[in-house]
């Protein structure tokens, strides 16, 4: 959860030199070419597929199509780890806005330098909101038009479609696109956009280790020796998105 408002208030622009959204590199569809992929960006560990997945066939899917959804689903996963593990950051270090969260005047939280404590004491209704962003964005992510093909459908893994107005689109102009809205990328080679789009991967895998050994270290003390002493305790569940259990309420759970 901390991932959760992380990625809605940190910034990981300091962390991931590049989004993948606009970079056209070939799509790797096969086996073979995550093998060529694998060596470009780990020239040591290469291709390692213990579970065998690049031969997998998800859902009676092709295997080119269930390819396209692991490289997707890996760099979602990589972008929300780096904006978790800045935002992470950020918050162990008392950094908030000054100004009022909510109407009533309600400001950001401060939990002392500890990031899971302070997604805990935000309101409900201010994490449904989050959440109705998150889904919204999602569902976004998931369209497949002329302009715009499905990651599973010989689409770019990772690449998220422009913000489209008007009858086939949002009913209002969006002025900006969440990828690249100042079109800093419109005139980049091909091949920097493919050197920016390993290097995130890279940075996605690494954060997605760093954000995750913070946690066990606040959860599960002396799992994670260097960051014994430098990350306090935490008691609650951190993945779990509201204090309150809904869901469980209803079956007389805590």
């Amino acid at each position: 959860k901390s991932a959760i408002i992380a990625a809605l208030i940190g910034s990981a622009a300091a962390f991931a030199p590049a989004q993948t959204g606009r970079a056209a590199t070939a799509v790797s569809e096969t086996k073979a070419d995550l093998e060529v992929l694998a060596k470009k960006l780990n020239p040591v560990l290469g291709f390692y597929d213990p579970l065998n997945l690049a031969e997998a066939e998800f859902w009676g899917e092709s295997n080119e199509a269930t390819i396209g959804f692991l490289r997707h689903a890996e760099i979602k996963h990589g972008r929300i780890a780096m904006f978790a593990f800045v935002g992470y950051i950020a918050h162990a270090n008392g950094f908030k806005f000054p100004w009022a969260m909510q109407m009533d005047g309600t400001p950001f939280p401060d939990a002392n330098g500890n990031p899971p404590a302070l997604w805990d004491s935000v309101s409900d209704d201010a994490k449904w909101q989050i959440f109705s962003l998150i889904g919204f964005l999602e569902f976004w992510s998931e369209l497949s038009t002329p302009n715009h093909k499905h990651y599973m459908r010989g689409g770019k893994p990772g690449d998220y479609p422009d913000f489209v107005s008007g009858s086939e689109g949002i009913p209002h102009p969006v002025p900006f696109n969440l990828y690249d809205p100042f079109r800093f990328s419109k005139n980049m080679s091909e091949e920097k956009k493919e050197s920016r789009l390993r290097a995130e991967i890279n940075n996605g895998r690494a954060a997605q280790l760093g954000i995750l050994g913070f946690l066990s270290a606040q959860c599960a003390e002396g799992s994670v020796p260097l960051l014994t002493g430098v990350v306090p305790h935490y008691d609650g569940e951190p993945m779990a998105p509201f204090v309150t259990n809904y869901m469980g309420e209803a079956f007389g759970m805590q």
